[in-house]
């Protein structure tokens, strides 16, 4: 079974808030003494919290139902009842919540260290103390603390990455990623190998550098969830870039490009904007002739020539996506 958890949904519901108390001075020589009832403390928040060494949602897969401390009630003597203790999920970065009822997005994380409340504990009450005045000397009332809240949410991850491979199954991302990267993805040549979204560091000139991501094969109808479908569409939304690979013995390479295009506009026309850039997989296959043919049947796409196993055109089509991830983030750099 996979590791790689990327949607999960669960039931949360923050901590009620303590009472606060009636209570009375009383000491031996303090018959009649005035109220000293505590306040309750607080529920307990739940909080999600950015961390860049976590790649998956696993650890919530099997927590369907997460809640946070309740406040304790106040004492005597004015004393606070304890805060309950806040639950605070450790998330990756990319972790999108939405209300799962609604679909109402509520934030998303992006930052390590970055902390979203997604719900408050319930206010602690008011210990009788906490209303005594001139004209009311001994209140005999006190309030109750806020009630939890309660929520189901589902959590998305999509990956965070500059550059994301997209293409059919076979395309050679797989190979480019372990090629340019330390990144070791399965490889084979069959469909599907890639199950999961795999994330490489690609080193550049002067010891700069760029996060690409292997995003599973797409096939035609993946947007209506075919194959691993929309499953795994979501992680090119976050993508600064995404680079198509076409192998350059495909049957007809404007036709699969014209396909992917048209998966991921259907899927999100938002993706449309992105910066993208077409490269033909395993060229070491044909000719400089060839190659000519092959480029001036493209016109306006400008594609790089590559082969992971040939070492060809790989400097090339480094430079030019770090010409891209310049116009799109200038200080992209890790």
């Amino acid at each position: 079974m996979s590791n790689f958890i990327d949607y999960v949904k669960i039931y949360f519901r923050s901590g009620k808030g303590g009472n606060g108390v009636v209570s009375w001075r009383r000491e031996k020589y303090v018959p009649k003494g005035g109220p000293d009832g505590g306040d309750g403390g607080k529920g307990g928040d739940i909080v999600l919290e950015g961390n860049q060494q976590l790649w998956t949602l696993l650890d919530l897969k099997y927590r369907k139902y997460i809640k946070a401390e309740a406040g304790m009630n106040g004492s005597s003597g004015k004393r606070t009842g304890r805060s309950g203790k806040d639950e605070v999920l450790e998330v990756p970065l990319g972790t999108v919540v939405k209300n799962a009822e609604t679909g109402e997005m509520l934030g998303e994380i992006t930052r390590h260290g970055q902390r979203l409340v997604l719900l408050q504990g319930g206010h602690g009450g008011k210990g009788n103390w906490h209303f005594r005045s001139a004209t009311q000397q001994a209140p005999e009332f006190a309030t109750a603390g806020g009630e939890a809240r309660e929520l189901t949410a589902v959590l998305e991850l999509k990956v965070l990455a500059d550059v994301g491979l997209v293409g059919f199954p076979n395309a050679g991302k797989s190979t480019l990623l372990s090629v340019l990267s330390e990144a070791k993805p399965k490889i084979a040549d069959y469909p599907f190998t890639t199950l999961v979204p795999n994330l490489g560091i690609v080193r550049y000139r002067d010891h700069r550098s760029f996060v690409m991501a292997d995003i599973p094969g797409i096939i035609e109808g993946a947007h209506l969830g075919k194959g691993l479908g929309s499953q795994f569409l979501r992680h090119i939304e976050r993508n600064s870039v995404l680079l198509f690979m076409v192998p350059v013995d495909a049957d007809d390479i404007k036709k699969e490009y014209d396909i992917l295009l048209e998966e991921l506009q259907r899927y999100n026309p938002e993706l449309m904007h992105k910066d993208r850039l077409l490269a033909l997989t395993k060229s070491d296959l044909i000719d400089e002739e060839l190659e000519r043919e092959i480029r001036e049947s493209l016109p306006g796409l400008q594609p790089v020539f590559i082969s992971s196993v040939a070492q060809k055109g790989l400097q090339e089509l480094k430079d030019k996506l770090w010409q891209l991830l310049q116009q799109y983030q200038p200080n992209t750099s890790y």
